[in-house]
């Protein structure tokens, strides 16, 4: 697989990080009262510990220009001392509290059958199938959107980023803006952060690695859809009741 047909499968299998349940909580479908188990699961399965996850990628990891830039992606995830000032998962905890969530529930998580597989996929991608499958899972796979064609082919769709009013928190369910400060550092910092993953998957990954690489991204995204399909059910979500347009 040389370099030009890895970029494509690794695209590939990001295109597919989509989930049918996704507009129920863009669009404000989803009760107030369950919202919370959205929120939970996140922050248990990944938003809590994604600094370590990035770091194992690092200590993994024999390449110093690699290290580096995963050193500034985990500087950032773990103190914001680049530009959210504040460690991210602090930042993420604004959500819960704002929306007048009992943030207490946040220390003693039950993760959803399907969550915790997800977790059990990303403890052992990033601890135990060596640098390059970690890099890819915790930069480019968590990290990462369906738009990551934008990143490198600058005429194709970019994520859409609506203003801080219209984020569906704010805009559906009365968060104020303010506790919108992880949205505002992932925009400040995120452009960067794609830029230096695909970097290193593109300049830096062993070839021989590539392979391994694209079955552990479709791993990602097979064990993520079910762990989304778990929490949709959980928060009430079903096909039935989404719009046709959805």
């Amino acid at each position: 697989m040389d370099v030009t047909e890895f970029q494509e499968a690794l695209l590939q299998q990001m295109e597919r990080k989509t989930h049918w349940a996704w507009p129920a909580f863009t669009r404000g479908l989803v009760s107030k009262d369950k919202l919370h188990i959205h929120l939970e699961q996140e922050w248990e399965v990944y938003v809590r510990d994604f600094p370590i996850m990035v770091g194992r990628a690092y200590v993994q990891c024999p390449a110093a220009e690699v290290r580096r830039e995963l050193a500034e992606n985990l500087y950032e995830e773990e103190t914001g001392g680049l530009a959210a000032g504040k460690p991210h998962p602090e930042l993420f905890m604004m959500y819960p509290q704002g929306l007048g969530m009992d943030v207490e529930r946040f220390a003693n998580v039950s993760l959803l059958p399907a969550a915790r597989r997800y977790r059990r996929f990303l403890d052992d991608a990033t601890s135990d199938r060596g640098w390059a499958i970690a890099a890819a899972i915790s930069t480019l796979f968590i990290e990462g959107t369906a738009y990551e064609r934008h990143e490198l082919e600058p005429s194709a769709p970019a994520r859409p980023q609506p203003s801080l009013e219209e984020h569906p928190l704010a805009k559906h369910y009365g968060l104020p803006v303010e506790c919108l400060a992880l949205t505002k550092a992932h925009r400040s910092v995120e452009g960067e952060h794609r830029k230096a993953a695909w970097r290193v998957m593109l300049n830096h990954l062993p070839a021989a690695d590539r392979v391994g690489v694209v079955s552990a991204m479709s791993e990602a995204v097979d064990a993520w859809r079910a762990y989304r399909d778990d929490v949709a059910g959980a928060c009430g979500v079903t096909r039935d009741a989404l719009p046709l347009t959805a």
